[in-house]
């Protein structure tokens, strides 16, 4: 039983984030958000139009 805790506990810490790993899986996801902007799945809400992609293309980068 003692043997589940030590399992547990080697788990916990391999799936750990490690500091300053916070790298953006896509360029373009990180280059939209940091312009103030939002990714969508669908079509943009009305008031804002695509001017670009997110997830590497699979997602639209929504702006006002």
């Amino acid at each position: 039983m003692r043997i589940l805790y030590l399992l547990f506990a080697v788990i916990f810490f391999l799936f750990q984030a490690a500091p300053g790993s916070a790298d953006p899986l896509f360029a373009d996801t990180a280059e939209c958000r940091s312009n103030g902007n939002f990714c969508r799945a669908g079509p943009c809400p009305p008031t804002f139009t695509a001017s670009g992609s997110c997830q590497g293309g699979l997602l639209k980068c929504c702006s006002k």
